[in-house]
């Protein structure tokens, strides 16, 4: 059976981090967020990009369907 190296690496690194905060979820998800916020602006805010985003049509926006 073929096997992906890059699924292999990703799942052996998933279990390297979880034996790290020995398979403590809560204790795994505390250090995502302290790292997160670290990084301040440097993460995407929704709100905003939702906002920049409403003047732009979609896909099934009649402004790029006049047939509809």
């Amino acid at each position: 059976m073929w096997e992906d190296p890059i699924v292999n690496e990703v799942r052996r690194i998933r279990e390297e981090l979880a034996e790290q905060y020995n398979f403590d979820v809560g204790v795994i998800f505390a250090e995502i967020r302290k790292k997160q916020a670290a990084l301040g602006k440097r993460l995407v805010n929704r709100e905003r990009q939702v906002k920049a985003d409403q003047g732009v049509p979609d896909r099934y926006s009649t402004a790029l369907h006049s047939g509809r």
